[in-house]
This record gives structure tokens, C-alpha cells and sequence, in this order.
């Protein structure tokens, strides 16, 4: 407002009025909706990769030999209590064996061994965690799957939760309370 505005509400008797309301409601969190944030399931455990390429001969030949002796160097207790992901990025044929010779260093060592990526397997643990969710309490419910997070989501997640909630929920949506999209509604 400009100093013209004042002079002309005081002409015509206008004077600051203070309108009191009831109490703000906030209707969200009384609805009967349920989020879920997919980002409580991630996995909290450290998943560390064994390149496979960094054990062969110029990073694309297996020999046998040279691929057991530089394993038997090998300082394996970097996986000490972590989840191992075993992968070659590679375009070398790697035999059968030499994942079951890789697993026997870990075995006693590692918390879990796992074939792929970090990120690979991160995801997989990840979309195992929605998998054991026990769907029972949001049976009948209106529920949402929250649409972001800090940790990254994969379109493979949103599919482990819709197809654990499709079928036991009375409506799904994603995002947000405030501008949830409607996803399935059982009629």
C-alpha cells in the first residue's frame, strides 16, 4: 500500500480491522490417508563391489593361473561385514568357476555375496525390503506412496510396492497429500 492508500481509507472512515478465526485445520493429517516414503524400506547396510576385470590378465583374459595367485593377494577383509556385489564390467568370458572361487574368499567374510553392480544389488535389497512389508495394516486403507526422497528410487520399487498394495488397499495414489495422483481405486 502507498501513502495514498491511507489517506483515502481514512476519508471514508476504513480502519484496520482484526478478524479473528477458529483454529487453522489442517485436513491432511486428519484424513484417514496413509504415505508411505519407499526411502524407510532402504537398505542400511554397506555394499562394496569386487570388479572382476581387476584380476585378469589386461582386463579381459582369464588365466588360471595368474587369476588364482592374484586372488590369494588379495586383501579380501575390505569386505569385512558388508554386502559384496561381484560383477565384471567387462567384455571377457568369464567361466562359472571363477564366481564360485571369488565367493569362497568371501564366503566367511562378507555379510552377504551378491552377482551386479553396487547399485544393482543396493536395488535389489532395497526392492527385497518392500517385498517383506507386511501389507496387513494397510488393508483397506487409502494410501500414498510418497514420490521423493534422498535416496535415489527406481521404477522397479514403485512397481514392488503397487503390486504389494494393489491388492489389498482401497485406493493408491502417489505423491504428495496436497496433489496426490490417483493410481487405483477399488470399485
Amino acid at each position: 500500500m502507498d501513502k495514498g492508500d491511507d489517506e483515502r481509507r481514512s476519508k471514508i472512515g476504513i480502519r484496520n480491522v482484526i478478524v479473528l478465526v477458529d483454529e487453522i485445520i489442517n485436513r491432511v493429517s486428519n484424513s484417514p490417508l496413509i504415505t508411505i516414503d519407499l526411502t524407510d524400506y532402504a537398505p542400511k547396510v554397506s555394499v562394496k563391489e569386487l570388479e572382476i576385470k581387476d584380476f585378469l590378465f589386461e582386463g579381459i583374459i582369464l588365466k588360471e593361473k595368474e587369476f588364482r595367485n592374484t586372488l590369494k593377494e588379495f586383501n579380501f577383509s575390505v569386505f569385512s561385514d558388508k554386502v559384496a556385489s561381484v560383477y565384471c564390467s567387462s567384455d571377457a568370458v568369464v567361466p562359472m568357476w571363477a564366481f564360485m572361487l571369488i565367493t569362497s574368499y568371501l564366503n566367511n567374510i562378507a555379510s552377504e555375496i551378491h552377482f551386479g553392480t553396487k547399485e544393482g544389488v543396493f536395488q535389489k535389497k532395497f526392492s527385497d525390503n518392500i517385498e517383506s512389508i507386511d501389507a496387513s495394516e494397510f488393508e483397506g486403507k487409502k494410501v500414498i506412496v510418497k514420490g521423493c526422497g534422498e535416496v535415489p528410487l527406481t521404477e522397479d520399487l514403485y512397481i514392488a510396492i503397487s503390486k504389494k498394495l494393489l491388492p489389498i488397499v482401497n485406493s493408491l495414489m502417489f505423491g504428495e497429500a496436497c496433489s496426490a495422483v490417483p493410481v487405483f481405486k477399488k470399485k
